[in-house]
């Protein structure tokens, strides 16, 4: 064989690989779906805690249970939605009609006048987050090879978070544009959400299902507890990691009392997302490489530095520097934690097992958030990020003493 002959199989054989590493387009839709909708509800989430601490008088105990429960719902409805679409094995249609709850609930923000009428949208608006999040990122592994799965996951976060960065950078503009006219901004998350919901019904493909219909068996609570003890490991991660993460809505207001200027506190998810957006393909693409746990472990430092940023940094740039690392954190590990979800559980139970996680995570959400309120009102805002920084560290002892897992 002569060298032209070589470089022309040598090109060949790239090209083969290249093909096989390339992402399904059902995940690239799925990743656009979701960066729609984070344009949406981050649009909304950037501004939400000062709408309600600053316009509306709420206190920040308040804004922790508003907060807590929205995002303990989200999560607890993920065991529902799961078990469904495993017992469906209709992920699309699941996904579909959260997104469109979500979607219908954006126009309650704005007309929302007390805060629990907020509470309410808030609610259910994460409803439709919980319907849909299990069935989408079920459906991303099952369209998704093995040897890949860490990438798609990892891309798919990435659009998801770009739309969180585009939403607060819009919120900032139309604040500007509007004179700070907040129930006017949040009018504007209405359009991004009907977007989402279109290009889900459009260009998302659902694999056929791999069991005739009248030969599908529900699933059933014995099966759930034989799910393999790694899959009970990473579950155990996700909830440490997220009482260690209360909700981003303390970043907003802790940067609010530094200085930043109202229409400016969108700034705050859109630094996190950009960074969180920046980190979370590349750390997949990583994990398919080196395995998960070195990921944790450098989340779980990231996040310790975070919080001790948040807590004695003094002045505008310790705090963005301070978010900037929370981002950062995010970026290394909930793609990370989803891929090790869908690697540790059985195809049939993948559903069924993003939603235990999801309750779990849930549980911890709740707990974190309540927590974060009643120190920020009760001691101070430093006692809120010194609290999520002890719990961090706690987890990442236990990580440095757990001997490395094959999958992990």
């Amino acid at each position: 064989m002569n060298s032209s002959q070589r470089f022309e199989t040598l090109k060949l054989l790239d090209l083969e690989t290249t093909s096989q590493k390339r992402l399904p387009k059902t995940v690239w839709a799925l990743g656009f779906t979701s960066l729609f909708m984070d344009v949406s509800s981050e649009l909304i989430h950037g501004l939400l805690p000062v709408f309600l601490v600053v316009s509306l008088g709420a206190s920040a105990a308040a804004l922790g249970v508003i907060e807590g429960i929205a995002e303990a719902t989200a999560h607890i409805t993920r065991v529902f939605s799961g078990w469904l679409s495993d017992t469906l094995q209709r992920r699309k249609a699941l996904a579909v009609a959260g997104y469109g709850l979500a979607a219908i609930t954006k126009p309650l923000f704005p007309l929302a006048s007390t805060v629990w009428l907020v509470a309410v949208a808030r609610f259910l608006d994460r409803i439709g987050k919980g319907i849909r999040g299990v069935p989408r990122d079920a459906l991303v592994a099952d369209v998704t090879p093995a040897e890949t799965r860490g990438a798609a996951f990892g891309l798919r976060q990435s659009l998801d978070t770009v739309g969180a960065t585009v939403g607060p950078l819009l919120a900032i503009g139309l604040m500007y544009l509007f004179s700070d006219d907040i129930r006017t901004v949040l009018w504007f998350a209405v359009i991004p959400a009907a977007i989402s919901v279109a290009i889900l019904v459009l260009f998302v493909k659902e694999p056929p299902p791999r069991t005739p219909r009248d030969k599908r068996v529900p699933i059933r609570a014995k099966e759930i507890a034989e799910l393999g003890s790694l899959y009970w490991f990473v579950v155990i991660a996700g909830a440490v990691f997220t009482l260690a993460r209360f909700s981003e809505a303390f970043l907003v207001i802790r940067a609010h009392d530094q200085g930043l200027a109202l229409a400016l506190t969108p700034a705050v998810i859109a630094v996190m997302s950009l960074v969180f957006a920046a980190a979370a393909y590349p750390a997949g693409r990583l994990q398919d490489r080196y395995g998960a746990r070195p990921l944790l472990v450098a989340g779980l430092a990231v996040l310790i530095a975070a919080d001790l940023l948040l807590a004695f940094g003094k002045g505008l740039p310790a705090i963005f520097l301070g978010i900037g690392l929370w981002g950062l954190h995010m970026g290394l590990t909930q793609g990370v934690l989803s891929a090790l979800v869908a690697e540790t559980a059985p195809q049939r139970l993948r559903g069924t097992a993003f939603g235990v996680f999801g309750l779990m995570t849930g549980l911890a959400a709740l707990a974190a958030s309540i927590l974060a309120g009643v120190l920020w009102d009760v001691v101070g805002p430093d006692a809120t990020f010194l609290a999520g920084a002890g719990f961090a560290g706690l987890a990442l002892i236990g990580f440095l003493a757990i001997r490395r897992r094959a999958s992990v």
